[in-house]
């Protein structure tokens, strides 16, 4: 495979690789892109600006310039039964590299399954897709994006930006510090036992734990207590009448709103 001209090592991360445009349609897609054409994987992929970036069910990602867009692309990450716990994992680093970047102590909350918040207020988004390629190998990629400099209008939740808060963090700086926190935590997920420490790091920033949530799984919604995550990440709910409930996928909402 030819390597692209603008490849050069990761900053802060051995071993992984970096890939920066100053713009293109989708990082995800074009890190999708870089797995059929036979890459190995340990890729970020980063823009500048994108002009067709994306969320989590198909929703549209505001790319403008100044914010933060990346794209990790994995092949075959073991162990391959876990990969639906990497976005909590990606939610716990880009928590943990935002701190690092803004100088602050735990400045985030964490909104199930993986939205980094700001007294409730939404600050990046993270989309995990995967495909399964033509010679058998698994591309994950894990897309990032943070609003460092301006934040978007958005239609279902509040948004907020680094900048408005009082913490003028440049993407690169922002950037550099996720590259090693995924790093970190990726090499620690991958051995035995490798999510607990994920968990309980993602549990001490819940933004709803103990608060009655409801949440909408695309053909229900269901309302309780937000009372743990499970060992792979699941919300567990505790209903009205005592049951618990866990939620494998869906939107959260306060109750009420």
């Amino acid at each position: 495979m030819d390597i692209p001209k603008n490849e050069c090592p990761a900053p802060g991360a051995p071993g992984f690789r970096l890939e920066h445009h100053a713009e293109v349609g989708s990082s995800n897609t074009l890190a999708f892109d870089r797995a059929r054409a036979g890459d190995a994987g340990r890729l970020w992929i980063r823009a500048d600006i994108q002009t067709a970036g994306r969320g989590r069910r198909g929703r549209d990602w505001d790319s403008p310039n100044g914010n933060l867009f990346a794209s990790l692309l994995l092949i075959n990450p073991e162990p391959r039964d876990r990969i639906g716990e990497l976005p909590l994992l990606a939610a716990v680093a880009l928590a943990e590299a935002v701190d690092k970047a803004a100088g602050t102590l735990q400045l985030v909350g964490l909104k199930w399954p993986n939205d980094l918040l700001v007294e409730g207020a939404k600050l990046s988004g993270i989309l995990l897709e995967a495909e399964t390629l033509g010679d058998g190998r698994l591309a994950v990629v894990l897309g990032i994006g943070v609003n460092c400099m301006s934040h978007p209008p958005l239609s279902m939740y509040q948004a907020t930006d680094l900048r408005s808060l009082g913490f003028p963090v440049a993407a690169d700086r922002l950037f550099e510090c996720l590259t090693e926190s995924v790093a970190r935590h990726l090499a620690a997920w991958q051995g035995p036992g490798g999510f607990e420490p994920v968990r309980r790091a993602w549990l001490k920033r819940a933004a709803h734990i103990g608060k009655e949530i409801t949440v909408r799984t695309g053909h229900e919604e269901v309302t309780g207590i937000f009372t743990d995550l499970d060992t792979r990440g699941h919300l567990v709910l505790k209903l009205d009448d005592g049951r618990v409930q866990t939620i494998y996928a869906g939107d959260v909402f306060l109750a009420g709103n």
